[in-house]
């Protein structure tokens, strides 16, 4: 039994890590609401569907989840057939999915009582870095239970930091978001400037890559270039950058904390949103900075 480990949710991240656990020898059993894509990654050898998240729970020593939002980590745990139904002394769960903190903290303490330790490490990185094996872990939760789960997030990840508590991790990484939210308005605001002034983009991004100034970003390295070409195939989609926004906004004013360069970059995820680009990479906010333009930045 301990040779197996689950992995609950097999989407654009999901997935590509239950696949790279697999590749490395472990035993993966999983399970997804979509059986399309549990048949996908039962086509990798080593892994297995479930029925539900109770049975990938009632088989496997150590769980991983990775889903979209609060309501999804809430119905895989505490539904009906939820992991809280196979509880159980020895039983170690992380959870990879950005959500509230305040969540991630109560959620720790019900498991807790049921002798499960719940770990959070939520992730930087996107699609590529999760197809690569290249993503990034804030790792929070009970430093006696690390041996379970820092060997994992060795195969699916190139790094990981210890920050303390599982709530902890989900604060650091709504900061971090917060940040990044930042960075994607501003990067097209820029772009925006330059069309309107006639300055060429592409030698824009030469000299702020290579300049070796402030103004320089791993935002900026990536996806400039895909923005010039009119490229928004996703990588992170926009609607779960509005989502980590509205997490990260709920948080900031919950500790009375004054954001307003945050909320700027809020209401442009919002505004995107609602234009529909929701399905759209993030940086699709670009497309309203050239409706405010009046003017194309990106080419068609």
């Amino acid at each position: 039994m301990a040779s197996y480990v689950g992995f609950i949710g097999l989407g654009t991240m999901g997935l590509p890590q239950a696949l790279n656990l697999a590749k490395a020898g472990r035993r993966v059993v999983v399970y997804d609401t979509r059986p399309e894509a549990m048949r996908e990654a039962e086509r990798q050898p080593g892994v297995e569907a479930a029925a539900s998240p109770r049975a990938v729970a009632e088989r496997c020593d150590v769980v991983l989840t990775c889903l979209p939002d609060d309501a999804s980590v809430n119905a895989v745990f505490r539904g009906e057939e939820g992991i809280v139904q196979a509880a159980r002394v020895g039983l170690v769960t992380c959870d990879l999915s950005t959500v509230s903190p305040e969540f991630t903290a109560v959620l720790g303490e019900e498991l807790k009582a049921g002798g499960v330790a719940h770990f959070a490490a939520p992730m930087l990185g996107s699609k590529p870095q999760a197809e690569a094996g290249e993503v990034f872990y804030m790792l929070g939760g009970d430093r006696g239970h690390l041996d379970k789960i820092t060997p994992l997030l060795a195969i699916a990840g190139r790094m990981h930091i210890y920050v303390g508590t599982a709530d902890t991790a989900n604060k650091i990484k709504l900061m971090h978001n917060a940040l990044g939210a930042v960075n994607y308005a501003a990067v097209a605001e820029a772009l925006a400037l330059c069309a309107q002034c006639g300055v060429d983009l592409n030698t824009f991004y030469e000299v702020v890559r290579n300049g070796g100034g402030m103004a320089y970003s791993n935002y900026f390295d990536r996806k400039v270039p895909t923005i010039i070409k009119g490229d928004f195939t996703p990588r992170f989609k926009l609607k779960l950058a509005h989502k980590d926004a509205m997490l990260a906004r709920d948080f900031f004013r919950g500790k009375g904390v004054p954001m307003p360069i945050h909320e700027m970059a809020r209401e442009l995820l919002e505004q995107a949103l609602a234009a529909g680009y929701g399905e759209d990479d993030a940086s699709a906010v670009t497309r309203i900075t050239e409706k405010r333009l009046g003017r194309q930045i990106s080419r068609p």
